[in-house]
Formats: C-alpha cells, sequence, structure tokens
C-alpha cells in the first residue's frame, strides 16, 4: 500500500494498464488527473479540439495497437456530450476505447446543477460498460477494470464517470505494476470440430472463405492465407475490412455487397458452402437478404462472441472462438491441394480472369484523365504511390465508400472504416490516431470535403502533437451520398446538398503544415511522394467530379413516379 494523491492513483492505473499514449481535451472536472499526467513522462499527451474527435483518436488507436485507446474528456456535461458519436462508432465497430469523465461534484449530483448531466443514462446506449466511481480509493480498482473490460471477448468502449470531489483527496492504495494484469487467450478449438469443418469443405463443390474483422482481431492474416492456399479457395471480405489478406494475393477476391465488388460477391452468392470466419455476415455486407448469402449455402460460422453465431442467417455449424486459431487449426490439419487439382479448379479460373476484368476497368476509368477528377483516379494513383505498409482511414460517404476494396492495403491492419456507425468526419481524427499507435507507417485518411469540414480543427491537433499524417480531401462540392439520392430517386430536386468549402490546402499552411492541391492526373501521386518527404502534417486538396457519386442504400428507397 501506498499513500498518494487521487489523480496520482488514476495516472499509476494507466500505468499499471500499459498506458504510454493519452488522447484528451482537458477541463476543469478532471484537473487532479491532468496535474499527475505534467510528472507522466513515459506517457504522451494528444490534446484535441473536440471531444468526439478524441474518442476518435482512440478508437483508431485500439483498433492498431489491439489495446485499449484512452481518452480523458476534462469537462462533466457537455463535453461527456460531445463524445456520443464516437462512442457510438466504437461500440459499433466493437473496438476498445476507455474514456474516464468527469462528473459534477457528489453533493450536487441530481440538483440540476451547473454542467450537470444524467451521464450514466447518457452513455450506457453507446458504450459497453458506464461505471461511476463510488469512493476515492477505487479509482484504480475501477480504471484497471475499465481496461480489461473493453479488451475482453467481443471489445467495445468503457467509460469510467468520477466524481469531481472525489479526485480531492489523499488515498492509501495498491496498484499492480506495468503489464501486471494477465491476459486471456481464447479457448481452443478441439480436433473433432476441425475434423467436422474439413470434411464439410472437401465435400462442397463450391466453396469459398468469408472473412471478416474477428481475424484482424485475432492477427490471423498469415493462418487465414495458409488455410486458403492449402485448399486453393478464393478470400471473400466482410464490408470495411479489405486488409484481412493482402489484397494482391492470387486467391484475394475483395468485398462482398453493395460496398465490395461484384466478383467477390458473386463467389459467396454461387457457393455451397462458406466458411465465415470472425464476421457476422451483417448488413452492410448482405442487407440481410438472400440475395447474396443464399438459402443454398450451408455456412459454418466462427466468431468470438456466441451471440453472433446465426443470428442472421442459419448455419450449419457454428463456433464460438477467436477465428485466426480456428483457421490456424484448419491449414494444421488440411492437406494442402495443387491449384491444378483443386475439385473447384474450374470455378478459381474463372474468378482469376473476372478479377482480372474487374481491375483492368477501374483502371481504364481512372486513366480517361477526366477534369474534374473521376474518384478512380484517385484511387488508382494511390496504389501507385502509396508505400506497401501505408494505414488508410477513411470516412463513411459515397466517394469513401467506393474506395473500400480499392485502396492497396498489405498489411494487418492496414483500414480503418467508420463500418456500421457509418458516419462521416471519422476517417482524418482517426488517421490520427493511427498515426499516434503507428509512427512508422505511412498513414492516409481519406474523405470528402463535407466530412472534413466537420474535424477541421483537428489540423492544428496534428501539427501541435506532430502527427505527420497526409489528408486527401475529394472535393466534389456536395454531401456526395444524399445528392446521388436526390439525383436517382427524387427527380433531381436538390436541397441543401451542395456544400461551399475553403481551400483545405491552404487552411493546413495556416496552421503549419504541408498543403497541396490537385486538379488533374498524375497530380495526386505526386502530392502524396511529396507529402511524405515533408516531414509535417499534410492536406491534399482534390477536385472530384460532383456526377461521380453512385446511391448505395438502394435498398431502402423507392423511386419516385
Amino acid at each position: 500500500m501506498a499513500r498518494m494523491k487521487c489523480g496520482v492513483a488514476a495516472v499509476e492505473a494507466l500505468r499499471a494498464a500499459g498506458v504510454s499514449r493519452v488522447f484528451g481535451l482537458m477541463g476543469s472536472s478532471t484537473l487532479e488527473i491532468y496535474d499527475a499526467l505534467y510528472d507522466a513522462k513515459d506517457m504522451l499527451y494528444v490534446g484535441v479540439r473536440h471531444e468526439n474527435c478524441g474518442v476518435h483518436m482512440a478508437d483508431a488507436y485500439g483498433r492498431v495497437t489491439q489495446t485499449p485507446g484512452l481518452f480523458i474528456c476534462g469537462q462533466a456535461g457537455p463535453g461527456v456530450a460531445n463524445m456520443m458519436l464516437g462512442l457510438a462508432a466504437a461500440k459499433l465497430a466493437y473496438s476498445p476505447v476507455v474514456v474516464i469523465a468527469g462528473l459534477p461534484s457528489s453533493e450536487h449530483l441530481g440538483r440540476d446543477t451547473f454542467q450537470e448531466l444524467d451521464q450514466h443514462t447518457l452513455l450506457q446506449p453507446v458504450a459497453k460498460r458506464v461505471m461511476t466511481v463510488p469512493r476515492p480509493e477505487r479509482i484504480p480498482e475501477f480504471i484497471l477494470e475499465a481496461f480489461r473490460v473493453a479488451n475482453a471477448g467481443r471489445r467495445g468502449p468503457v467509460v469510467v464517470n468520477i466524481p469531481r470531489d472525489i479526485l480531492n483527496h489523499e488515498v492509501d492504495v495498491a496498484i499492480p505494476p506495468r503489464g501486471g494484469q494477465s491476459e486471456v487467450a481464447a479457448g481452443a478449438v478441439d480436433r473433432a470440430t476441425l475434423e467436422k469443418i474439413k470434411e464439410m469443405v472437401l465435400a462442397a463443390k463450391a466453396p469459398v472463405i468469408h472473412a471478416g474483422a474477428g481475424i484482424k482481431w485475432g492477427r490471423g492474416t498469415a493462418a487465414l492465407v495458409r488455410l486458403a492456399e492449402r485448399l486453393q479457395l478464393p478470400i471473400t471480405n466482410s464490408a470495411g475490412h479489405t486488409d484481412v489478406a493482402p489484397v494482391d494475393h492470387p486467391l484475394y477476391a475483395g468485398g462482398v455487397g453493395p460496398r465490395g465488388n461484384p466478383v467477390a460477391t458473386g463467389l459467396v452468392r454461387e457457393s455451397d458452402l462458406i466458411l465465415a470466419l470472425g464476421t457476422r455476415l451483417g448488413f452492410n455486407t448482405a442487407r440481410f437478404s438472400d440475395e447474396i448469402v443464399t438459402p443454398a449455402a450451408r455456412i459454418v460460422q466462427v466468431d468470438i462472441d456466441p451471440l453472433a453465431i446465426g443470428r442472421y442467417y442459419p448455419v450449419a455449424l457454428g463456433i464460438a472462438g477467436d477465428a485466426g486459431m480456428v483457421a490456424a487449426g484448419l491449414a494444421g490439419i488440411m492437406d494442402a491441394i495443387p491449384a491444378e487439382r483443386a475439385p473447384w479448379r474450374a470455378r478459381n479460373e474463372k474468378f482469376v480472369k473476372d478479377r482480372r476484368e474487374l481491375w483492368r476497368g477501374r483502371e481504364d476509368t481512372a486513366n480517361r484523365g477526366t477534369k474534374p477528377l473521376h474518384p478512380e483516379a484517385i484511387y488508382s494513383e494511390l496504389r501507385k504511390a502509396a508505400p506497401r505498409a501505408a494505414l488508410f482511414a477513411i470516412d463513411a460517404g459515397t466517394t469513401c465508400l467506393q474506395a473500400t476494396d480499392k485502396l492497396p492495403c498489405h498489411t494487418t491492419p492496414s483500414l480503418i472504416a467508420p463500418l456500421d456507425c457509418g458516419n462521416i468526419g471519422f476517417s482524418y481524427a482517426a488517421g490520427l490516431g493511427a498515426k499516434v499507435a503507428a509512427p512508422e507507417r505511412t498513414v492516409i485518411s481519406l474523405s470528402g470535403d463535407g466530412g472534413f469540414g466537420m474535424t477541421m480543427g483537428e489540423m492544428a491537433t496534428a501539427v501541435q502533437s506532430h502527427i505527420n499524417t497526409i489528408a486527401v480531401v475529394m472535393d466534389n462540392g456536395t454531401w456526395g451520398s444524399e445528392i446521388a439520392y436526390q439525383r436517382d430517386f427524387y427527380h433531381q430536386r436538390y436541397i441543401g446538398a451542395h456544400v461551399l468549402s475553403p481551400r483545405f490546402d491552404e487552411v493546413m499552411k495556416l496552421c503549419g503544415g504541408a498543403g497541396y492541391y490537385v486538379t488533374g492526373p498524375g497530380e495526386t501521386a505526386d502530392a502524396v511522394r511529396q507529402a511524405m518527404k515533408a516531414d509535417k502534417p499534410a492536406v491534399i486538396h482534390a477536385k472530384v467530379d460532383p456526377d461521380a457519386v453512385l446511391s448505395f442504400r438502394t435498398d431502402s428507397l423507392v423511386k419516385r413516379t
């Protein structure tokens, strides 16, 4: 036991949890913790301009490091309310985040006091767990519990509320050393179950592997690729998880569904057995319909969460476990099938040909040389200029959704997406968090002009904290998805769909970073190369064709007559 101030006890608990990076927006509700952070030279602090962006940064940090990203919300009430969207995005992405938030003093709670909101009720729908510290000596216990819960099983955000008066004490506490918390490994799958899966796959005529976030969280890419190679099976991925395997692997087909491509979608639609590894087969992949995942397909589904198995589609076999471990176990008992002797050889030959034609068509569109630029030209030049280890963060919105299946993702993780939350204004902040997590990697964020405008204040954060990401802003002067819907479903009755934006490259220069303005073919690749050499945060403002937008939600809109 040691006696210390509560702010110090909180920081010591963070140290015990292994925290080395802290995102925050300071405020009077948590100044005791901030004062203790002053002496924590082993923790890098990144101060943000908006709480929502801070949580997005912590979210991306958690996805890259596989350890919870930390955000300290300095202000009770309004500061906490500002976090709502960031927490919702993390919850729907099953991303590990821990938030420490202040509360008004205990004696003022329930009196409608200054900056008092019912934070527990407010945050419950968007968090995995919300906890309020009842006594000063329990601050370390609650913080360590938050880190354990956030990273256990199906991950998610956890919030620890601390009344401000509780921080104004000295306490006797025992805090474990850094790394003193034990890790919990996922359970192994028994040999009999693996043999049953093997029999089902080998009995199928057109099996396919469909992989999702569970492969990424378990760092199971190598096992996934080994399994695919042994069986000569194509790999498809769920929406937003292009990085489950290297995109240039000969067995990689790409994304399934409206955010994917027709080749991968066709493979799943025509399969008679889907080996679903670490995926819920959720809406953005299959839209809960029988059009892609058909009743004719038997499904073997592996997920860390038992409740996810069979939730949307009936399964022939469900396994609660780590998808990477299952892939590794299967690869270990499978005899390698030579490509020329694979029972599904003809299917594979057609898939390879169709995939080649798909990429040729994309490059043909990219090489048309039109001005303003077609989004395909942006993606093509990123494929040429980005290093193999590049890490991408993308927004929702039509231009970025078109990019999901077209970026050069070669390592895991290399794609951070808003996933089921579908919020724009995500990618720039997420890119900053990813860069803090992996400073050695080139990080490129893609936004539309509308989404980037929501978070442009974080350009100053990037400069102040020396976070050298590259932001590509695709400026088409519209809210792209919405104007596409108005065009395709509402007889071009445009209202509220146009956006006026400043030159974001010039704004970044005013902040102290690097800025580039792109209008023609070849200029995006040149700007990316220059930005990588600039050694400062950079924004590339690209003028993009406003007509090159697509309607994704064709399932929910009815064309007006």
